[in-house]
């Protein structure tokens, strides 16, 4: 294994006072967390309704700093993007009073699916980047802290584009990650093996090529970093199939993808010709039959992806694919806000950001009720599983994004929260209502009982007499029709029983 570069050395020396202020930070987060999470909560609450106080939302919902949660409540109703959506059409074209706050500017818009044929557009704002850059800093400090051989390596994160389109006012939509990508300072930027304008690469297999090439190209890579563990997978597949183009790319300093011309041009640096890389590159796969994770990279730590969810049955693979490397979830995120930051390797689970948004939780048997138990942070119960509802200094109010999660446990007195599936996902044929998770974990265990390796696989209604459910997989091996019989059976035993 080669040294590290004494470059390196030095920015991660120098780092230091950045890493000491961002620990100040996580410290008192922890503390707080720790000591009430009601009372943070409600702290959090009064700072948002103060944010966005002389905005026409909260004119039009009589909201007002210092009004109690039973106030807050009744002032308006649990909501979702149609409540929001007539301010936001107001916005796009310069009406940002129309749901933020004096001084509380818009920077983009997040661009997320709906239900409806046209794209939900969820306002950043300074505050919501300066809190959700917070969270994120929090989470790395974490995992170096518990990884420090990290300090001194690059980092390989994916993000995507925020400027896929722009509204009326020339307001950029597309995803947050690239705008915190293009905001840090450049010595930040440094230890990133992938540029913040790879993010504008449109073509989605020129883009990955590219990350590719980037990463294979870096021998000092130490955590790879993308939300869906199933991109990293990817990854290595387009690694193996397109070995000789990438090992000669980096040879010559080529690009055997199309990308816009001012993208290349920015790139020009990253793409310099490393013919000793590429020889070491070519040994390494001579000698091993292909390029291994573990030989192309050797000082990776750690791989930083989701856990939660469907997105947690390609942890297994991915972690056989890296030797077993420890996993660090993301935690729980979407357009609308940070949720949770975990702490330990190889779990699902976090602590909710008390500090960060105002949540509420509505227990999930109680979501097709006319008038709902909601819950605050500090009532759940570990075990349970509960909608989630966030306020934000984006202007979203006791905003259900349908996602499910479930209780863990506590830290101190604040909730440890796992994602489980969107609301969406569930499916009920005869009145079953088999969710999602559900179904994760029942073929998971069904498949690790059997030994068999799942690839990816999908359960599907049929609508037969009677109606029921047809199980498809995608097998890393053979594992015969004996074998694959008898997993659709331990499947459904479970379903049905648990």
């Amino acid at each position: 294994m080669s040294s590290v570069p004494l470059a390196y050395r030095v920015r991660a020396f120098a780092g230091g006072f950045l890493r000491r202020s961002i620990q100040r930070q996580r410290g008192q987060f922890l503390a707080d967390a720790r000591k009430s999470a009601q009372m943070c909560q409600h702290q959090t609450l009064q700072r948002l309704l103060t944010l966005n106080a002389d905005s026409e939302f909260s004119r039009d919902f009589h909201l007002r700093s210092g009004m109690s949660v039973e106030e807050f409540r009744r002032s308006i109703p649990v909501s979702d993007y149609e409540l929001v959506r007539p301010y936001i059409d107001r916005m796009k074209s310069g009406q940002h009073k129309a749901l933020l706050g004096t001084g509380n500017e818009l920077l983009m818009y997040a661009v997320t699916s709906g239900t409806t044929a046209e794209s939900r557009l969820i306002p950043v704002t300074t505050q919501f980047v300066a809190d959700y850059r917070r969270g994120w800093q929090s989470w790395g400090l974490g995992a170096y802290t518990d990884h420090s051989a990290l300090l001194p390596l690059n980092m390989v994160q994916l993000t995507s584009s925020h400027r896929r389109f722009f509204t009326e006012d020339q307001t950029p939509c597309g995803n947050i990650s690239g705008l915190v990508a293009a905001m840090q300072r450049k010595v930040v930027q440094s230890m990133y093996t992938i540029p913040p304008q790879a993010a504008d690469v449109r073509d989605a297999f020129a883009k990955r090529y590219l990350v590719v090439r980037l990463a294979a190209a870096d021998p000092y890579a130490g955590m790879l970093v993308t939300a869906n563990p199933s991109t990293i997978i990817q990854m290595m597949e387009l690694l193996q199939q397109r070995a000789d183009s990438i090992i000669d790319d980096i040879r010559t300093g080529g690009l055997s993808v199309d990308i816009d011309e001012t993208v290349r041009r920015s790139l020009h640096k990253r793409l310099r010709p490393r013919p000793e890389r590429a020889r070491q590159l070519q040994e390494l796969r001579n000698r091993d039959g292909s390029l291994r994770p573990a030989a192309i990279w050797p000082h990776l730590q750690l791989l930083g992806v989701w856990c939660g969810g469907s997105a947690g049955s390609y942890v297994p693979p991915l972690r056989k694919l890296f030797d077993g490397l420890p996993v660090r979830d993301h935690g729980l995120h979407a357009s609308e806000g940070r949720m949770t930051m975990p702490i330990e390797d190889n779990s699902p689970t976090g602590i909710l950001e008390v500090q960060t948004h105002f949540f509420e939780f509505i227990p999930v048997n109680e979501a097709e009720s006319a008038n709902p138990i909601v819950l605050e942070a500090h009532e759940l119960q570990e075990g349970q599983e509960y909608f989630i509802l966030l306020t934000t200094s984006s202007g979203l109010y006791r905003y259900n994004i349908r996602d499910v999660v479930r209780c863990t446990g506590f830290y101190g007195a604040t909730p440890m929260l796992e994602f489980r599936h969107k609301g969406a996902h569930i499916s009920s044929i005869t009145g079953e209502k088999i969710a999602e998770s559900q179904v994760v974990e029942a073929v998971q265990q069904a498949a690790r009982q059997l030994q068999i390796s799942l690839r990816q696989f999908t359960l599907t209604p049929e609508w037969g007499d009677p109606p029921g459910y047809s199980l498809f997989v995608d097998v890393a091996e053979d594992a015969g029709a004996s074998r694959l019989a008898q997993l659709a059976t331990e499947s459904d035993q479970l379903l049905r029983h648990g």
